[in-house]
């Protein structure tokens, strides 16, 4: 990506460490590359962070001051302290750090008004970060006794630690297949994109729905959803009398008329989707999409690309303007989720 804008540097990177650390050539670069890079051009990354270099041998009782030293060097405030570290097993005792050295890392940097206290949000399914516009101060810590010092910005990065959203798994829900399409709606949709294209009363089709953990995530929008699957639904869900059932095939199925939404979670091949998702949005049979890639073990970058090829052919044939996004989410890392978004942006 960093190639893509004329930015050269070097990667460091370790098998099964779950980060990678880029450095430009040239260090003027780095402001460049904040300027350009969004967490939404990254299909497998959950965070990005612009970090100075890495602050090690950290003295034992006096871990706040060289990394405020560090904090003051990025910028003169910040809206939200953001303790991380590796997703990894091994981590995990890290991680139990970073949970204890937070509130005395946070007083520190109030007191030295490097931080600015703002409110946290709740919403009723996902618990947001901070709403303030000033940049987040990262922590990203290898060790007690070494971490990475960096910032990034509300409008170019994900909102949670770690990139990893603080969902709820409610009781009534199908199956946890819920929390994918949870996390792929706040993820992979704006703020004013939830908005705008889930209201209620909006018209849903549910490819591969059973046992009904999508259909019951579009349903909790006041969305109507006609949920298609040979397989048996939920009772409860059907009870409810936001969803309909038809025990048809979910590749040979194709409304009467257009609907708003098709969500589609089959286990299929990867092109096998995205020729039939082209093909919904080619035809005009649906406005959005949200759809899973279940990728192979190997070349899984280039057999995305080769799916969104697929799709952005068959649209571009069609005269059919459209954006894609594209992402590994949390609660399903053996698949990415892609949205799909047809009409004016």
């Amino acid at each position: 990506m960093a190639g893509h804008w004329g930015i050269s540097g070097y990667v460091k990177s370790k098998p099964d460490s779950a980060y990678v650390v880029f450095t430009p050539h040239n260090a003027d670069d780095m402001v460049a590359l904040s300027d350009k890079l969004q967490l939404d051009y990254l299909i497998f990354a959950r965070q990005i962070i612009f970090s100075s270099a890495l602050v090690s041998d950290l003295p034992l009782a006096h871990r706040t001051l060289p990394l405020m030293e560090a904090a003051r060097q990025l910028g003169p405030q910040f809206g939200e302290l953001l303790l991380e570290t590796a997703d990894t097993n091994e981590a995990k005792e890290t991680l139990g750090f970073c949970r204890q050295f937070a509130p005395h890392m946070r007083k520190a940097l109030e007191k030295a008004e490097l931080l600015s206290p703002v409110e946290i949000t709740e919403p009723t399914q996902v618990t947001m970060g901070s709403k303030s516009d000033l940049p987040r101060l990262h922590l990203f810590f290898l060790g007690s006794g070494a971490a990475y010092v960096g910032l990034s910005y509300p409008a170019t990065s994900s909102p949670w630690a770690m990139g990893i959203p603080r969902l709820k798994m409610p009781r009534e829900a199908p199956s946890r297949s819920a929390l994918k399409l949870v996390e792929a709606i706040y993820i992979l949709l704006t703020d004013e994109e939830r908005e705008d294209r889930l209201k209620q009363g909006m018209k849903a089709v549910d490819l591969g729905a059973a046992p009904g953990g999508w259909s019951w995530c579009l349903a909790q929008r006041n969305l109507l959803v006609t949920a298609i699957d040979n397989g048996t639904m939920d009772k409860a869900l059907m009870a409810g009398g936001m969803v309909d059932h038809l025990r048809v095939d979910g590749f040979h199925y194709r409304p009467n008329k257009p609907v708003d939404w098709m969500v589609c979670d089959m286990i299929e091949s990867p092109s096998r989707i995205a020729t039939l998702v082209g093909e919904w949005a080619a035809n005009k049979l649906c406005r959005d999409s949200i759809f899973n890639l279940k990728l192979p073990m190997k070349k899984r970058y280039e057999e995305a690309k080769q799916c969104e090829q697929i799709i952005s052919t068959r649209l571009k044939k069609a005269g059919v303007p459209f954006r894609i996004r594209m992402k590994q989410l949390y609660h399903d890392r053996e698949e990415i989720t892609v949205y799909l978004h047809c009409g004016k942006p």
